[in-house]
Order: C-alpha cells, then sequence, then structure tokens
C-alpha cells in the first residue's frame, strides 16, 4: 500500500569519510532537493564523527516528531544505523530511505524502484518488512533490526577479512580465499535441542547479497511477513565453492521461508548484521523474527 506524502523536515545523515564520496553525493542530493520539491521544507545535511553517531542523529530526528523523511547516504551498514536511529525514535510518521554509497549497497541495489530525488519529490511512501534481532533472554534481551539479511558462519568470517585486507577487487578476492582456506564450521542448538554443525546460515529479507550472490527466488519478500533461511550444513570445502558459484551465477533457487527462526550459541559466535560485523557470547538465545511492515521507506 502507497500513499502520497510531503515532509516538514528532511534529514540527510552521512559519513564524510566513508568509500564512495558520500560527502558529494549528500550535497548533490541536497541540492536537487531543494530543486524539486515545491513545498516549503527544512534539508539538513548532518555528517557523522564516529561510529553509531548516525543512531544518535536519526533517533534524534525521528524523536523531533511530524513528518519526518531521514535519508542515509552510505552503504548497508551506515544505513542499518538509520533503521535502527529511526526505529528507537518512535515515531510513525518517520520514512527512512538510502542512498547508495560506499562498498556495498545490497539494499538499495534490490530494493530500488526509481532514482530517489525523483521517489521524494513523488511522496510514494510503502512499508516493508524488518528482521528483529534478539539476543538474551526476557528483560536482559538486546534488540537490533535489519533491512537486510543477518548472517553467521562464513558470511560474518569473509566479511571481517575483508576490512583488514582492504577493499577493490584484487584485495577482495586474496581477502576471501585467505578466509576460506581457514574457515571452521560452528555449532548451533536449534529450538528442538539437536546439535547442528554449519558452515553458513543467513536470514535475508533481501533476494541478493555481497553485491554478486542471487539467495532466492522469493518474490514480494520485503513485505511479505516472512524471511528466507539459507543454510549451508557443514561440508566439503569444495562443495562450499560450487555452491557459492552456483549462487553468483544460477542462484540458490527457492528457499524456505518463515516468520521467526531461533537457536542457542554454543560457543562465541560472530555475526554480520546488514554488512556490520558484532557478536554473541556462548549459551545465548538468539531470535530473529519478522517485524511485518515495520518500516516506512521510498525509492
Amino acid at each position: 500500500m502507497t500513499s502520497a506524502r510531503t515532509f516538514e523536515s528532511i534529514v540527510i545523515i552521512f559519513n564524510p569519510n566513508s568509500t564512495g564520496d558520500a560527502r558529494r553525493l549528500a550535497e548533490s542530493l541536497h541540492g536537487e532537493l531543494a530543486d524539486l520539491l515545491s513545498y516549503p521544507v527544512d534539508i539538513r545535511l548532518q555528517p557523522t564523527s564516529h561510529a553509531g553517531h548516525a543512531v544518535e542523529l536519526a533517533r534524534d530526528a525521528a524523536r523531533g516528531g511530524g513528518d519526518v523523511l531521514v535519508i542515509s547516504v552510505s552503504g548497508d551498514g551506515g544505513y542499518n544505523e538509520v533503521v535502527n536511529g529511526v526505529m528507537q525514535g518512535g515515531n510513525p510518521r518517520a520514512v527512512c530511505a538510502v542512498l547508495g554509497a560506499g562498498n556495498a549497497n545490497d539494499h538499495r541495489r534490490s530494493t530500488g524502484t526509481q532514482p530517489l530525488g525523483e521517489a521524494i519529490a513523488g511522496g510514494r511512501v510503502r512499508s516493508i518488512d524488518l528482521l528483529r534481532v534478539h539476543t538474551g533472554k526476557g528483560s536482559d534481551s538486546a534488540v537490533e533490526y535489519a533491512h537486510s539479511y543477518v548472517g553467521f558462519g562464513l558470511t560474518p568470517v569473509v566479511a571481517m577479512d575483508l576490512e583488514k585486507g582492504g577493499k577493490g577487487a584484487l584485495k577482495e578476492m586474496v581477502s576471501v580465499i585467505r578466509t576460506f582456506s581457514k574457515f571452521e564450521p560452528f555449532e548451533i542448538c536449534q529450538a528442538d535441542g539437536a546439535r547442528r554443525s554449519l558452515d553458513s546460515l543467513v536470514l535475508a529479507n533481501i533476494p541478493e547479497m555481497a553485491k554478486y550472490a542471487t539467495l532466492s527466488d522469493a518474490d514480494d519478500q520485503l513485505s511479505d511477513g516472512k524471511f528466507e533461511v539459507i543454510v549451508f550444513d557443514h561440508m566439503p570445502k569444495w562443495r562450499v565453492l560450487l555452491t557459492a558459484l552456483r549462487a553468483a551465477t544460477n542462484g540458490l533457487g527457492d528457499q524456505p521461508s518463515v516468520s521467526s527462526y531461533s537457536f542457542t550459541t554454543i560457543e562465541p559466535l560472530s555475526y554480520q548484521i546488514d554488512g556490520e560485523v558484532k557478536s554473541v557470547d556462548a549459551n545465548m538465545q538468539v531470535r530473529i523474527e519478522c517485524a511485518p511492515a515495520a518500516l516506512s521507506t521510498l525509492g
């Protein structure tokens, strides 16, 4: 369902030190919107100054109330911070959008329908699902949101090594090969109590990730109240390579979709949430659930 919207304020958040010339893109969007929008609106540029600052800026913008549009000029990780900040702001009238900058823009590439400036001028807002990630139990449970995916196992390990090895096609390839050669599987305890050895576990709200891999063939994946579960059970490394090659060429085909997925960690475990690498302790309950139509967006 879509509805035409105008905004009282537009906040453009960007990291001035990011790859992809985020400052130039943010300033260009500011000028474009000033020319395109026919109604009075406060358009502000908000550079970040430290890790997590985008969460704070987005939360403050949303808490200001009214019809506010919060734009992230970033990759997937920067947009994750903005989405979490807006969700913390608790403003049902707040809208999020992303203009791709940086190294990875899986969300924008998978979900974009038209140029962002045109979409904002048209005011056609739509609702999409988010992934709500719980780690821990009861009142001690930490909650965060993902706009695209949560990955355990090979996915975050490769991501960490890419950061160490640097960005760029050749450097990325060398980093992936180095990581893959030393990667070890991980174990989880499923909700039914059975232990399972895995190479990779990805919970995905979009059909593509890591620039090249097609995870599933699901249609209307952003607003169906479910997410896809892509599991690589532990297997010989040559089979993992073949599966990765299939993902990068023909795709992995249909994958099971669920509204909730939970397990308990056995050892400390790294995970990747929209490109950002985090970790969870041993013997920790992890639950990922769909938050239907939780985010208003456009573009």
